[in-house]
């Protein structure tokens, strides 16, 4: 089925063309903080533009703080992610106005806005429209497995990377380099012990696998602010909430020091591997990653 532009509206206030710019693409509230929070917050502080894009509104998502009464899910989701760019440094999100598609009990299958029910060329279109009026340097979003093979995630990783690849063909574009999540087998293996239902030899990669490796022990504040900030998400009934000192320790240290990035796909030679930082070889810009 042919996706028409008609309708494919994001507006960007403030744009800097010239500015070093990120466009970051995830599928729900939350998702930044946990995957990307640390380093879209290190290059914010440097000057890089932000911009983050995110698809749904968390609408189907599981209230985890019984304390909270909330009417409206996808309004409160909403409010928790500007509180958390915030927290960032960062602009207020973007939101490309699809709905959450859910998971088990929660699954939305007769929502024609669920992602999960979405034409994949329209979302795709729709993120290349976004690319051309933000004009981002670098593109990041999921890794082919969706971190842990959420639907939604699976779905905006595909549109985010086939609209890196069609992007080329819009002319005196800048998007130069896409960038997935890396999530390291000694990580999912943590994923595996919160319970989350997966093999982490298949949804981890290896080390060979990661281009870099950001130091973001600077930004742990930052993040943990952020992570907080979305407490519908992260109450007492979460996984987090459920552990122990000793696991949440673990899990502090583990994505509170380190993120890591594969390359999805680049228009440009890599200097090396792995890369200093993720502007690591982008002409002009190279002085960001010292």
């Amino acid at each position: 089925m042919a996706v028409s532009p008609a309708n494919v509206r994001v507006r960007i206030p403030g744009m800097t063309p010239s500015q070093p710019t990120i466009l970051a693409v995830f599928a729900h509230p939350d998702d930044e903080a946990f995957s990307v929070g640390g380093t879209l917050a290190h290059y914010a502080q440097k000057g890089v533009k932000v911009v983050l894009a995110c698809a749904t509104r968390g609408e189907a998502g599981k209230i985890t703080d019984p304390s909270m009464t909330i009417t409206d899910l996808g309004q409160h989701r909403e409010a928790e992610l500007k509180r958390a760019t915030a927290e960032l440094g960062l602009p207020d999100p973007v939101f490309l106005d699809y709905h959450d598609s859910g998971r088990y009990e929660r699954t939305r299958y007769d929502d024609e806005l669920a992602l999960m029910n979405v034409n994949p060329f329209a979302a795709e279109l729709k993120i290349r429209t976004l690319i051309n009026e933000v004009k981002p340097d670098i593109m990041i979003t999921f890794d082919p497995h969706g971190g842990y093979g959420h639907i939604d995630h699976l779905i905006i990783h595909r549109a985010a990377a086939a609209a890196f690849f069609s992007s080329g063909n819009l002319g005196g574009g800048t998007l130069m380099r896409l960038y997935f999540t890396a999530l390291g087998v000694e990580a999912a293996k943590g994923l595996a012990r919160m319970g989350q239902d997966l093999d982490p030899n298949i949804y981890g990669v290896s080390e060979s696998t990661v281009a870099v490796t950001m130091d973001v022990s600077a930004q742990a504040d930052r993040k943990k602010a952020a992570l907080v900030a979305h407490g519908s998400q992260t109450g007492p009934n979460s996984r987090i909430g459920q552990m122990s000192e000793e696991e949440r320790g673990e899990l502090e240290r583990r994505m509170l020091g380190t993120e890591g990035f594969s390359v999805g796909g680049t228009r440009t030679g890599l200097p090396a591997f792995p890369l200093r930082g993720l502007f690591d070889g982008l002409g002009g810009f190279e002085a960001l990653d010292d």
